[in-house]
């Protein structure tokens, strides 16, 4: 072992049905470090922390901790042995409390009638001393009697990495800690993480975020296709290397804009109100734009695309279609208009995650591809799925396969291929490369940039600045359900969206 070295994995191989997952993988994480790990959706990084932590068993190699082979049967073997995981979707018991999903399997219990033997029960002030313990390092006060149902997704997110921290444990693996969280939590949980490797404390660090990897992280891997690619200290790695190595080429364009004539209004909104929500907003988009709608956490932009979609009913508004009113009372009449809501969430409203690619793309044309005794046509369906799978390069063998087992990068472009199947002429895309890899990234910009070339008309809502500026003809920025005002292309930088969404 090398010296400092308390983890290291040494030859790993994964094998599922067809995939080769993990191939002959190395890797090694030094005491008190940040040690990120990049790739492509699909690479094998999550493979790897599975088995780290014992949801998967390896094919073959061996991991060693402080020098001695390292055996984790399951999750909980994990956590006995100081190893915890925090994944990008949250493993809470929504109807629990903060408090009991903390210290849920390992409660901290106490002697009924106060001797050493005899009925335990939960020692409630102690566990919430050490919650507090730990939510003060997070820069965080919390109610611990809440139900983490009624929790937003950035307190969930900072729920469990307080339960991972709840178990001491010496090393930490976070897979996409920030995926959820705003800037101002993304600082406290950065502030936390150098007060963990200040004592010692060992972390591998996953992220699609590169920024985040040159602001946090020692050391930096790559792996692709499962394969160990390189290992350098992150203070001597450029950006544009590190996208080298994570997808095997250079992108010298991340938002390939292509130059389209913008034409006349097509969609129109006025005065749409929700109330405590949105405050009289007015909207409008042209053929082939793509406008982007930008503004700070809570700013309204996922609200108003919902009521413009008809998924959610507006107190007021009227909304006109090639300078016709028109009355979209719910998704499905707003589709009969030809406009489409691609969801920020694909997982929960996007896709039926267990069923097949084809079956996910195809399911809003069941009525066209089924004869009037219900039965489907079984070619047709295949026809259409083969069409969206070449034009939009989904990785899968084929129409078969499970939406669950793709990369993130490739459910996303199930879910835009789900939507572009109806024909829209209007598509409403929610934070559409939230959670995928740079080069995914890349690949759904261009598809975005085609469909405007080819005449759709697009709204984009993002978080994401450098794509918001990148990809957007004109921008609407919005706070508090308002809209704040409107920037130009030409017009377009970050100092002036953030002063409006300020």
């Amino acid at each position: 072992m090398k010296n400092n070295t308390i983890l290291e994995i040494l030859g790993l191989d994964k094998f599922f049905p067809g995939v080769h997952a993990l191939i002959d993988f190395n890797i090694d994480l030094r005491e008190g470090e940040v040690h990120a790990v990049c790739g492509e959706n699909g690479a094998g990084k999550s493979t790897l922390m599975k088995i780290i932590t014992g949801v998967y068993q390896p094919d073959n190699g061996k991991m060693m901790l402080n020098g001695k082979e390292l055996v984790v049967r399951n999750p909980n073997d994990a956590y006995a042995q100081g190893l915890a995981i925090i994944f990008q979707e949250t493993s809470l018991f929504p109807d629990l409390t903060i408090l009991e999903n903390l210290f849920m399997g390992h409660e901290i219990c106490k002697s009924a009638l106060g001797f050493r033997k005899g009925p335990r029960i939960l020692n409630y002030p102690a566990m919430r001393e050490k919650a507090k313990e730990i939510f003060g390092r997070l820069g965080m006060e919390v109610d611990f009697e809440t139900r983490v149902i009624d929790l937003g997704v950035a307190v969930k997110q900072m729920v469990e990495i307080a339960k991972a921290l709840t178990f001491d444990s010496r090393i930490l693996i976070l897979d996409e800690p920030t995926a959820a969280l705003t800037s101002k939590e993304v600082d406290t949980l950065f502030d936390t993480i150098r007060k963990l490797k200040s004592h010692g404390v060992s972390m591998l660090y996953i992220s699609h975020r590169l920024d985040e990897i040159f602001q946090i992280a020692d050391r930096v891997t790559v792996i692709r296709d499962g394969e160990h690619i390189k290992t350098a200290d992150v203070k001597n790695v450029e950006k544009e290397q590190l996208v080298a190595w994570m997808v095997g080429r250079s992108l010298h364009n991340l938002y390939p804009k292509e130059k389209v004539d913008i034409g006349e209004i097509v969609f129109e909104a006025r005065g749409v109100r929700q109330d405590g929500v949105l405050y009289d907003v007015d909207i409008d988009l042209r053929k082939g734009e793509i406008l982007g709608l930008s503004g700070l956490a809570g700013a309204g932009r996922t609200e108003l695309a919902l009521t413009l979609c008809g998924l959610v009913k507006p107190d007021a508004g009227d909304f006109f279609l090639n300078g016709k009113k028109i009355r979209v009372n719910s998704y499905k009449s707003a589709m009969s208009y030809g406009l489409v809501y691609i969801s920020e969430d694909r997982q929960k409203y996007g896709l039926i995650i267990p069923m097949t690619v084809k079956e996910n793309i195809t399911l809003p044309l069941l009525r066209k591809i089924t004869s009037s005794l219900g039965i489907i046509d079984f070619k047709k369906e295949k026809e259409i799925n083969d069409t969206y799978m070449h034009s939009l390069a989904i990785k899968a063998p084929n129409g078969d396969f499970i939406v669950n087992n793709l990369s993130g990068g490739n459910q996303q472009k199930v879910s835009v291929a789900k939507a572009l199947a109806v024909e829209p002429q209007i598509l409403i895309l929610d934070e559409p490369t939230r959670g995928v890899d740079v080069g995914a990234k890349s690949e759904i910009h261009k598809i975005i940039s085609s469909l405007a070339k080819a005449g759709k008309s697009i709204i984009m809502i993002s978080s994401d600045l450098p794509e918001i500026l990148g990809m957007s003809d004109r921008v609407v920025v919005m706070k508090g359900g308002r809209k704040m005002g409107e920037l130009m292309r030409n017009e377009l930088n970050q100092e002036k969206i953030l002063k409006m969404a300020l």
